[in-house]
């Protein structure tokens, strides 16, 4: 992995994830491949296995989904700092790097959403409001979907892990087509994974 050192980097970093913040319909995390071309593809600031433990780490945590980007930012701190061993300039880089990604993912997706959501809501009657959101749809549904492919798609050898692909297939089934509260699933795939069943 290459290093963060010097500040042109981190404010590439910062500008990009301000793009990313107007792009993330439906939330952070559906920008997940794009975080994984730029992060891990492109400019190698972090590993596969470091951007899916990220991810899955903010999501087995309590709190709002938006937790990935902080894990994200402080481990691209601490390579940049030359990992875990450097000491306190490994912990303040990562702690520099969470700030600037929440800083960046947040701001602006926060005061445009502030700023529609007043306006679509004086003009929620229109024609074209009521179309926008039902336009939405689709868009967010493809770039989840787009999410979990690279989640997935991060194993080693994708067609021997058929049981993974199945439980995904069959818990996108259980969301579509019931009201099964998510913690469920969760917690059956923790008990699944647990017994080395996927």
């Amino acid at each position: 992995m290459t290093t963060l050192p010097l500040a042109v980097d981190w404010l590439d970093l910062f500008t990009h994830f301000l793009t990313l913040s107007l792009l993330a319909v439906g939330g952070a995390i559906t920008v997940a491949p794009d975080m994984h071309r730029y992060l891990v593809v492109q400019n190698g600031w972090l590993g596969d296995a470091q951007f899916t433990a990220s991810i899955a780490l903010s999501q087995a945590a309590p709190g709002p989904n938006v937790l990935f980007i902080a894990l994200l930012g402080f481990n691209i701190g601490i390579n940049a700092a030359g990992g875990p061993s450097a000491g306190w300039r490994a912990w303040a880089l990562g702690l520099f790097g969470t700030g600037v990604t929440m800083v960046a993912i947040l701001l602006p997706s926060s005061v445009l959403t502030y700023t529609a959501t007043r306006w679509a809501h004086r003009h929620r009657e229109r024609r074209g409001v009521r179309a926008f959101k039902a336009g939405m749809a689709p868009i967010v549904i493809a770039l989840l979907i787009a999410t979990g492919w690279v989640l997935t798609a991060a194993h080693d050898q994708p067609a021997r892990d058929w049981r993974l692909w199945l439980l995904t297939a069959v818990t996108a089934l259980i969301v579509w087509r019931t009201r099964l509260h998510l913690l469920w699933l969760i917690g059956a795939g923790g008990v699944l994974g647990a017994l080395g069943w996927v």
